[in-house]
């Protein structure tokens, strides 16, 4: 039974030693994701493919048309 502890023990001391440097890498990579994400954007998708699902085109009105530069 001493073994074993002894074994865990030494397992407990590495994770704690350890840990720090794979969370480290990992925001690393979080973060070199996201500067790459930032230098090359995806194409964006047309504006009627972008509604989630459920939800309703918004409506135009004559409004709208009257008063937007488009329309004129």
């Amino acid at each position: 039974m001493a073994t074993f502890l002894n074994y865990l023990v030494v397992l407990v001391l590495f994770v704690l030693l350890t840990l720090p440097s794979f969370l480290g890498h990992a925001r690393e990579r979080r973060i070199d994701r996201q500067l790459e994400q930032a230098e090359n954007p995806r194409p964006r998708r047309p504006e009627a493919n972008r509604s989630a699902p459920g939800r309703r085109p918004v409506r135009r009105t004559v409004a709208a048309d009257v008063l937007s530069p488009a329309g004129r």
